[in-house]
């Protein structure tokens, strides 16, 4: 029997997963649209948002990696589920409370989860099967992950974003008791998709609980976490995927900004842009699948990021809706990115694979700190359009990546 005979079932309930925390990732656009109007926020204020799903990646991502190490990849993903579903269920007190440090807390631990998920869901599915269709194996589960950025932000604009929010001096001119009745309606708003999301949640873990999954078992010793870094590929995915998902992070989260403040488009049209951008990474990564029968997985990010960087430039320096199709084209182009990255991150390092996982992980802290930076670019400049110097900085990390660790790629793929 083959690998891929023998794992096909638990590769199709990994795959799952990818999709579910693909399809909570994109609704934190609709939520940072419809939670700054409601709390009439800055823009640095509102990429807290980002911050507090993305800061969990940097404080779980080794103590996952240490669950699994102990326990196994099984453990690690049912604790991931349950942290996943308690930070959902966390967002209906937040309402109840108009609180918005709640929700940045709530979301802090819902992030929790998904980062224990990620550290275990990821090299799983790169070891459990071919080794030599691993990079292929992880795009093409990741594909999913693109498939939710498609139909979350419509999903959430339908629940969330019912209706053309009040704008801050709108809100302003309301009494005391209007505000409050105002912002408690507008936050209520978020309830109902977050419970329903957990209950699902719950169920997913009970199918996982109730599964026998393989035990994979790297063979040698691992040198611990801060041994990993001694393979020159993982020390350079670390950097390159922070940068990376600080990049997608800023990109995804801020569309419906960009769109409102750069071409004074609504959020209500504006979620359909969020949409293709979600369908057109979802496509990318079906499409970078396909490509990386024939062409190395490092030649591939070498093109994509060096058109990711020209796209950021029609960005910065151009205007009216040309900025736009390009910020949504850029989207395709980052879809293999990800998956890539961290594939020839963990590539040959063994029993140091887990480990490998953990740091490249706690890398995606990167979402964290980039779109501040970037927002922060934009409340001092006044110009949005400034703001994506720090998406073109990030995507020529990405290129430098790919150039560095290409010799190690194309050994393992001869």
């Amino acid at each position: 029997m083959s690998h891929t005979q023998k794992y096909t079932f638990a590769i199709i309930l990994l795959t799952t997963l990818f999709f579910f925390w693909g399809f909570i990732h994109n609704l934190d656009p609709i939520l940072i649209k419809h939670l700054q109007s409601a709390f009439s926020l800055s823009h640095f204020q509102a990429s807290l948002v980002d911050s507090a799903v993305f800061v969990a990646y940097f404080f779980l991502a080794i103590p996952a990696g240490l669950i699994m190490q102990r326990y196994g990849y099984k453990a690690g993903i049912l604790v991931g589920l349950c942290f996943f579903a308690l930070g959902c269920f966390l967002f209906i007190p937040a309402a109840n409370t108009i609180s918005y440090p709640f929700f940045l807390g709530a979301l802090f631990v819902l992030s929790c989860g998904l980062t224990i998920l990620e550290t275990a869901a990821n090299p799983y599915i790169v070891v459990l099967g071919d080794p030599a269709k691993a990079t292929q194996r992880l795009n093409f589960a990741q594909s999913f992950n693109g498939l939710a950025a498609s139909v979350a932000p419509i999903v959430g604009g339908i629940f969330i974003l019912t209706e053309e929010p009040k704008s801050p001096a709108e809100i302003a001119l309301l009494s005391d008791h209007a505000r409050e009745a105002y912002i408690q309606a507008e936050t209520a708003l978020v309830k109902g998709p977050y419970l329903i999301l957990g209950i699902v949640i719950l169920v997913v873990a009970a199918l996982f609980f109730i599964t026998k999954l393989p035990d994979i078992k790297e063979e040698g010793t691992s040198r611990g976490v801060l041994g990993a870094l001694k393979h020159k590929n993982v020390s350079w995915a670390v950097v390159a995927q922070f940068f990376y998902v600080g990049a997608q992070v800023y990109i995804f989260s801020f569309l419906l900004v960009f769109a409102h403040h750069a071409i004074g488009m609504s959020g209500q049209e504006a979620k359909y842009y969020a949409g293709l951008a979600g369908f057109l990474f979802m496509i990318g990564r079906f499409v970078g699948t396909f490509f990386m029968r024939y062409l190395a997985p490092y030649k591939l990010l070498t093109i994509y990021s060096l058109v990711s960087c020209f796209l950021c430039l029609i960005v910065i320096y151009g205007t009216g809706m040309i900025t736009l199709y390009a910020l949504v084209t850029m989207t395709f182009f980052m879809s293999i990115m990800f998956p890539t990255i961290f594939a020839m991150g963990v590539e040959g390092v063994g029993a140091d694979t887990k480990s490998a996982s953990s740091l490249i992980i706690m890398s995606i802290v990167g979402g964290a700190v980039i779109p501040p930076l970037a927002s922060k670019v934009t409340d001092l400049s006044g110009n949005i359009h400034y703001s994506y110097y720090a998406a073109l900085i990030c995507f020529i990390v990405v290129f430098l990546f790919a150039w560095k660790v290409k010799k190690i790629s194309s050994t393992n793929n001869c």
